[in-house]
């Protein structure tokens, strides 16, 4: 059988998951600190008997897209905009420590400070708790700190910020971590308070995309057409002949 059959496909299937990555972007455009996620794939030539004048589609290194969001004032003094590449520290629900850019902060019915779906935000000595009642403030340096009435502001934690050196590591559950564990606080981390970082996919270069992948995908079903063209055709030349 042609080759070319199990290499159109492997294309085609190549095609797909770019779809899906690019559908997911498109899906998170408006997701508070979001960064997109790429697709990388590679041509590796099919070694056997004669030339390597084909090649299989192969997945490689799965990034991100590091460049920041466009950064909007909400006013909200918990809305937190990480400056540079330094990044928030959140317990995830399995108990490790991982990272995110979305800062959009509450306080829960316990006065401890999370993120919109509920994890608790690392501080320099564990989960940050608030007075009730408290008015938040938080710093550049992520000091946050509380003021009841007319009393002075007393500080309550600080947020832990970490800079990493290397690309870090997307989870399933969207968090991420650093590749050799728990990154360290970076005391020179700056965020900017009352503002939120957004998405940092671009809808059009997206969707310009998407429709690149889709035709990528045809022109793969297009060869496998033909392989199967070509297989057929084979076939009647070389099958007996009933004279």
């Amino acid at each position: 059988m042609d080759r070319l059959i199990y290499l159109s496909m492997s294309g085609a299937k190549a095609a797909m998951q770019r779809q899906d990555v690019l559908a997911n972007n498109l899906a998170n455009v408006s997701t508070t600190g979001f960064r997109a996620e790429m697709a990388a794939f590679r041509a590796v030539p099919v070694l056997g008997d004669g030339a390597t004048t084909r090649a299989f589609a192969l997945e490689t290194t799965i990034g991100y897209d590091a460049k920041p969001g466009p950064v909007s004032s909400t006013g909200n003094p918990l809305d937190v905009a990480m400056d540079g590449n330094a990044w928030l520290a959140v317990q995830a629900l399995d108990g490790t420590e991982a990272y995110t850019r979305a800062g959009a902060l509450q306080v829960n019915a316990e006065g401890t400070l999370v993120t919109p779906s509920g994890l608790p935000v690392n501080g320099d000595g564990g989960p940050i708790t608030l007075p009730a009642g408290a008015v938040p403030e938080i710093s550049a340096d992520g000091t946050v700190s509380a003021r009841l009435g007319n009393a002075a502001p007393e500080v309550v934690g600080r947020l832990k910020l970490v800079t990493p050196e290397a690309p870090l590591t997307r989870g399933n559950d969207g968090l991420f971590r650093g590749a050799d564990g728990d990154l360290p606080a970076d005391a020179a981390a700056r965020l900017q308070s009352g503002a939120l970082e957004g998405s940092n996919v671009s809808p059009v270069e997206t969707m310009v995309a998407m429709i690149a992948a889709a035709r990528q995908f045809e022109q793969q079903m297009k060869m496998l057409q033909g392989a199967e063209q070509r297989e057929q055709a084979a076939s009647r030349l070389l099958g007996p002949q009933i004279g």
